[in-house]
């Protein structure tokens, strides 16, 4: 049976990106010349393993968590390094959707219970999110995020103004009442 266009199209650019010099598909290549099975197999498996870990191991929300943080910060690291903007505002959008979603699943911890599969899809969902081929941070800030702040801009401001005024006379009461005692 003839797989849909649209997964022959991923499974040749992944295999295509196993084909690029680099750390591991170096590895992936001596590996290959080795055991004589394709890379985008040994790659595939790897894969299917780390799913399966993240199903069902002890350790599933630290991997999870470190897959979409890492790879990212380590990419984002050279961004700033570089010396186009381009790749800077790609990563810089990857954190703030990043950082949404954290915000959000803190408050659902719940979920894990009775989701025994969160893990993994929470991991899928963030590799959407960072890969170049979907540039889906991208994606999300654009359809989402941007909207919503450009609507509760103003609002947003204002809030931000009160939280530092608020700050600003804590510390000033707390300075007055060091002073005092």
């Amino acid at each position: 049976m003839p797989l849909p266009p649209q997964v022959e199209k991923l499974v040749a650019d992944f295999d295509k990106i196993l084909h690029q010099p680099g750390q591991i598909t170096n590895v992936l290549a001596q590996i290959e010349e080795k055991t004589k099975v394709k890379r985008l197999h040994l790659a595939g498996g790897l894969i299917v393993l780390h799913a399966l870990y993240l199903v069902f191991g002890r350790f599933a929300e630290l991997l999870c968590n470190v897959t979409g943080f890492l790879y990212p910060a380590y990419i984002s690291i050279k961004a700033i390094e570089s010396a186009t903007k381009e790749d800077d505002t790609q990563w810089l959008t990857y954190w703030v959707v990043f950082a949404l979603f954290n915000v959000i699943e803190f408050f659902s911890d719940v979920i894990t219970r009775y989701f025994p599969i969160y893990w993994l899809a929470k991991w899928a969902f963030l590799l959407y999110l960072h890969l170049p081929i979907t540039r889906g941070a991208e994606t999300l800030y654009a359809r989402f995020i941007r909207p919503f702040v450009l609507k509760h801009q103003s609002g947003i401001d204002q809030a931000i103004g009160k939280a530092k005024e608020g700050l600003s006379d804590a510390k000033a009461a707390f300075n007055e009442n060091v002073k005092t005692n």
